[in-house]
């Protein structure tokens, strides 16, 4: 498949794959924290793509489809930024809800807090055999300010997304598909869902 780079940034790089864009977040330590300034870029460029309404494939590395917020500035922040952090990444999160074409999270390695927050904005989720999954804010007497707290249990339930939130655990690929927080589990997640895409098309998508 021919795929063409169409823009690079600090944050993340994109392509196009087929009909499809793959925007695959980035990071100097391969983290992929979704960092103040990282959410601001995303923001923007989903913003920007919500114009070409081409289905989207959002990933990461594969060691990291993103660790979550950075941690070191949530512990700076004081009652009034930690609001306008909070609504920042709500923001981003109902920019990717509200996309007018198909999103689609290629999830591989860790997809801890923020990073879950911003694949359970997405439409659909596959994972690598080895992509693992949580909110672990409880661990550190935080909760997630992202929309988790209403988008996870109207995937697996109230009763499994106390237990996620609460005992702050990380759960497997296939722990993870079985109470329905991921569509499928495959050997590569961006080959899957490009390929899905440009097999299908568009469709209606999954809330």
């Amino acid at each position: 498949m021919t795929v063409s780079p169409i823009l690079t940034s600090p944050f993340y790089t994109l392509q196009h794959e087929g009909v499809a864009t793959l925007l695959r977040l980035r990071s100097e330590d391969g983290t992929n924290r979704l960092t103040r300034a990282c959410v601001l870029a995303l923001t923007f460029a989903i913003e920007q793509l919500a114009a070409e309404a081409r289905p989207l494939v959002i990933a990461g590395n594969p060691k990291f489809f993103s660790a979550g917020a950075e941690l070191a500035e949530i512990a700076a922040l004081n009652a009034p930024s930690a609001y306008e952090f909070a609504r920042m990444g709500q923001h981003l999160m109902r920019l990717v809800a509200d996309f007018p074409a198909p999103v689609w999270a290629a999830i591989s390695g860790y997809c801890m807090g923020g990073g879950l927050d911003l694949a359970l904005a997405c439409h659909r989720r596959i994972a690598s055999t080895h992509a693992v999954f949580g909110h672990r804010g409880a661990a550190l007497g935080l909760i997630t300010g992202w929309g988790g707290t209403q988008r996870l249990p109207r995937l697996v339930g109230k009763g499994v997304a106390l237990e996620m939130f609460a005992a702050a655990e990380k759960i497997g690929a296939q722990r993870a598909l079985a109470i329905g927080l991921i569509d499928a589990v495959v050997d590569d997640p961006v080959a899957e869902a490009s390929s899905a895409i440009n097999e299908r098309g568009c469709f209606s998508p999954k809330r």
